[in-house]
């Protein structure tokens, strides 16, 4: 069967479907730019008739911005879609003097939200603070159910030398827990971890059940971190893998001119030089690198589809374009040879 963006697949063992494609909601929190509401519920809509049915948010994702707007395309819609948002951070008001421990706050540089409702990031992935953080997100969202929660960002690269104690929270203070109630009382399908590190997903796997994670940018065209050993991981152990970050910050999607971004800064001169590697072989084949990009983790048989995120229509209608396209198969192995050269 003809795999395209609006093709249904099981979630896992979760009893969810999902379409391969499904749509991401950081850009709408203003990441990179202001996105206005109306660009925004355009995307949306647009999304929807073409048959899009999974849709990704976060509080984090304009401190509650992209929640609110994800929620307002859906709230009309009854059922026939599929809803995650995550949880591991709670919206503080942002107050003028008030300052947070230092365990609270993020540890390296993290993405700047254009034009975000005023509030503060504040970590919590305590058995409270996981049952807040879904509470929350249920209000903001306006919606009676979220079918899967994620563990958002729960690894070294936003925590540093805090991360223990906020893993403690997730483990033995019952984070995980009260993720397990949650999916045992039915209020949601599933459970897993959202984040940028594959590492912190094997090590969960060591706590408890996951039943999908959502791996933003560690298995892509351009960098492979993940394949060797979390992906046959994530196979053996059944658990789903929603694909994230696939464009790498742009630059898998990006023309060689254009400003080249990677892991949400500037991408260094040897990324650069991969990526054009990458160019020219996908010129070759007369593909686009952005379609070879949005297809590549289908290859994967643990991965139940891809989110993209889009600021505008036209985008939406670009990502569901190439993700449909018939793509040849000589073309992997190309691409494969080319990254092994650089």
């Amino acid at each position: 069967m003809t795999l395209t963006a609006q093709t249904l697949r099981p979630l896992g063992t979760t009893g969810l479907t999902v379409t391969a494609l499904g749509v991401g909601s950081a850009p709408l929190g203003g990441l990179y730019g202001d996105v206005t509401q109306a660009e925004a519920l355009e995307m949306l809509d647009t999304a929807w008739s073409l048959g899009i049915r999974y849709f990704d948010t976060a509080p984090m994702y304009g401190r509650g911005r992209a929640e609110h707007l994800v929620g307002h395309m859906l709230r009309d819609r009854g059922a026939g879609y599929t809803l995650s948002s995550k949880v591991g951070r709670l919206m503080q008001r942002a107050r003028p003097g008030l300052t947070l421990p230092p365990a609270q706050e993020r540890q390296r540089p993290g993405p700047t939200w254009h034009n975000s409702l005023s509030f503060r990031d504040v970590y919590d992935y305590s058995y409270d603070g996981i049952l807040r953080s879904y509470d929350d997100s249920l209000q903001r969202l306006g919606v009676a159910r979220i079918d899967m929660l994620y563990v958002h960002d729960i690894g070294h690269a936003t925590h540093g030398p805090y991360q223990d104690g906020h893993w403690h929270a997730l483990t033995s203070g019952g984070g995980f827990r009260a993720l397990e109630q949650l999916k045992a009382a039915g209020q949601i399908s599933g459970y897993g971890i959202g984040a940028n590190e594959w590492q912190v997903m094997r090590d969960a796997l060591e706590e408890t059940d996951l039943d999908c994670c959502l791996l933003a940018g560690r298995y892509s065209l351009i960098d492979r971190d993940a394949e060797a050993e979390f992906l046959p991981l994530a196979q053996r152990r059944g658990v789903a893998l929603v694909l994230g970050g696939v464009f790498n910050s742009g630059i898998l999607a990006a023309d060689a001119e254009a400003p080249q971004m990677f892991n949400y800064v500037a991408a260094a001169p040897e990324v650069v030089a991969r990526a054009n590697a990458l160019r020219r072989v996908c010129a070759d084949h007369g593909v686009a690198m952005g379609a070879a990009a949005i297809r590549f983790p289908m290859r994967q048989p643990a991965v139940a589809c891809v989110v993209i995120g889009a600021t505008s229509a036209a985008q939406i209608r670009q990502n569901v374009t190439w993700f449909s396209s018939e793509l040849p198969e000589a073309l992997w192995s190309d691409l494969d040879a080319a990254l092994a050269m650089v």
